[in-house]
Formats: structure tokens, C-alpha cells, sequence
């Protein structure tokens, strides 16, 4: 049985890879979002960040498929949200999230971690991969580090391990869009550099995805990122390129509090004024 998407067969004429225009997401009484405009073209590298509540990861489902709007336009792929099969639109996006990787099983090898993305799969059942499948996924490991894990099984793996090991599954069906949110979260020091620098070394690799990830950290924004959304609120404060939109008064105005942002090379510290 053929694998219901496999990553030679979709391509993507359009350089835009999300286009939202007026976007609302009400849940109940609460407004989540508010208005929000956003495109994305397909060599850009972009990181959004903001205070917990700012929207951010509902703005990373609704790029995911994951969520429609309550109102406005939401394109991503040049396919509307509403008007697509989001099972079909899904295969074409890479995600790494905290709730998917809690759904990882815990005894699970590390290669079929990766392996199963194939699929659309969280956890290996009777599926059966090609040699095209366990080469990509062995060469994903080994880009990230971690290749000589491939038969550890994933309980065994530190969290800065595990991190690498979701990323690498989310490249596995050589998306076109791919999502990260919070990617450095629960890291120490050394384990936040590591994936960093790996983030930076993908962010500059001409054939890789257009990328999108969520931090509330300027420190964890790799090198090579060239445009920034900054939220509150589930609005924007700025969004654009990176060096426009990363001054310490919009830092200011979306955690609401005086900070004064400093920047070495291409990485970025910010503190309390």
C-alpha cells in the first residue's frame, strides 16, 4: 500500500507560503487573535515572539492546519484553510511541537520516531518502509547529531536529544513549510547552543523550507533568521525584517515592561532597563 503522501511527490510553484489577511480566532468569549496580517515567502526565515497569551502558537496552528479562523483569510501552500482537505495540506508541512512530542511513545525506537512521519504516524504499527525511507531518516539523525541513537529507544534520550529527534522528524517528508515552536524550551545552556547553532546551519541552507519558529527567548534566535513578528495581546506589534522589527521598544510595549535589547554579531541578549 502506498504511503498516503511521500516527499518527492509535491511541488509548489508559489513563493508565498502563508498569506493571512484580517485573521480573528475566537474561542468562547475570548478573543485569541485579532486582525492578523502575516505572509510568508519561501527563502524567508522567520521568528515570533511575545509574552505567554500574545497568540502565538494559535498562529502557528493555523499554518499548521491545525485550526481554521473565526474570521478573515488564512492561505497557506496557496490553499485556503476551509476550502482544502487539511489531510492532504498537512504531509506538506513540518511540525515540532511539546504536544506532539508528548504523544511520542516512550519505548519507541528513535529511528522509527523519525521513520513513521512517512506515514503521517505518531508510534510505528504494521507500516512498511522503503530503503528511501530509512536512508532519509538516518541522514536526518545525522544532521542533527544524533545518528548514533538511531536504536536507542526515545525514554532513554537527554531532552536536548529529543529535540533534535522531533526536528528531524519533522523534515522527514521534505516539507515546504516548517514549523517550530519553542524548540530550545526546557534546554540547558549547552544543549540550547547545540540546537541553535544546528537552526542556524538549516536557516542557511538554500534548499530548506521556509521556516517559522516560536520563542519567547532573543537568545534562542539562530543566526541566519531574517524577519521577526513580535505580538501581545493577539495582535501584532511589528513585523518584518529582523533588524527593524527587533528594538527594544517594541520588546517593550509587547511584554510591558522596559527592556533594552543588545545585539553581538548575530545573536541578541535583552534585560531589564
Amino acid at each position: 500500500m502506498p504511503r498516503p503522501w511521500h516527499y518527492s511527490d509535491v511541488s509548489d510553484s508559489s513563493d508565498l507560503v502563508i498569506d493571512a489577511a484580517g485573521i480573528v480566532v475566537r474561542r468562547g468569549p475570548a478573543t485569541l487573535l485579532a486582525g492578523v496580517d502575516w505572509q510568508v515567502e519561501l527563502d524567508e526565515r522567520w521568528v515570533i515572539l511575545g509574552p505567554n497569551g500574545a497568540g502565538k502558537t494559535t498562529l502557528l496552528k493555523l499554518a499548521a492546519g491545525r485550526l481554521h479562523p473565526s474570521a478573515g483569510v488564512m492561505r497557506v501552500l496557496d490553499e485556503r484553510l476551509g476550502r482544502v482537505d487539511v489531510f492532504e495540506l498537512r504531509p506538506r508541512i513540518g511540525l515540532s511541537t511539546a504536544a506532539l512530542a508528548e504523544e511520542i511513545p516512550a519505548d519507541e525506537k528513535v529511528i522509527d520516531v523519525v521513520r513513521t512521519a512517512a506515514w503521517g504516524l505518531v508510534g510505528s504499527w504494521h507500516e512498511r518502509y522503503d530503503d528511501i525511507d530509512d536512508a532519509r531518516a538516518r541522514d536526518l539523525l545525522a544532521r542533527f547529531g544524533v545518528d548514533g541513537l538511531a536504536e536507542r529507544t526515545y525514554r532513554t534520550l537527554s531532552e536536548g536529544e529529543r529535540k533534535r529527534v522531533q526536528i528531524a522528524r519533522a523534515l522527514m517528508t521534505d516539507p515546504e513549510l516548517l514549523l517550530l515552536d519553542e524548540p530550545a524550551a526546557g534546554l540547558d545552556l549547552g544543549a540550547r547552543e547545540i540546537l541553535v547553532g544546528m537552526l542556524a546551519e538549516l536557516a542557511a541552507d538554500a534548499d530548506a523550507p521556509a521556516l517559522v519558529m516560536v520563542t519567547h527567548h532573543v537568545e534562542e534566535i539562530p543566526p541566519g533568521f531574517t524577519h521577526a513578528m513580535v505580538m501581545s495581546g493577539g495582535g501584532v506589534v511589528a513585523a518584518g525584517l529582523i533588524d527593524d522589527v527587533l528594538t527594544s521598544d517594541n520588546l517593550s510595549r509587547a511584554f510591558g515592561i522596559p527592556l533594552i535589547l543588545e545585539r553581538r554579531g548575530d545573536r541578541f541578549t535583552a534585560r531589564a532597563a
